[in-house]
């Protein structure tokens, strides 16, 4: 019969953070969680160790995505263009800017 507890990432992530963060000591949180200091260490070698793979992530896109990202930026600058054009021309066409105010 296994007698191990098993823990979500989730949980796993808040332990480390709170170290981290600097917010509790290692005994703090192997007080409040019941937990070896030993597994504590390890999941936060763990996450140091993987914390790159996060930010380098979004570097190593398939030529898709990278195409798909590119287009999504391109959409927004049209969107954007096509606002100002709209707000110019109703200015333009205001009575008052024909008067010459």
């Amino acid at each position: 019969m296994d007698k191990r507890r098993k823990f979500t990432p989730e949980f796993k992530v808040q332990v480390v953070l709170d170290l981290l963060s600097g917010a509790k000591s290692v005994a703090a949180v192997c007080r409040e969680y019941e937990l070896a200091s030993q597994v504590v260490s390890a999941w936060r070698e763990e996450f140091v160790r993987r914390a790159p793979e996060i930010f380098a992530r979004g570097q190593h896109q398939s030529p898709e995505q990278q195409r798909i990202a590119d287009l999504e930026r391109l959409v927004g600058r049209l969107t954007m263009e096509l606002e100002v054009a709209k707000k110019v021309s109703g200015i333009l066409a205001s009575p008052s800017f024909s008067n010459g105010r």
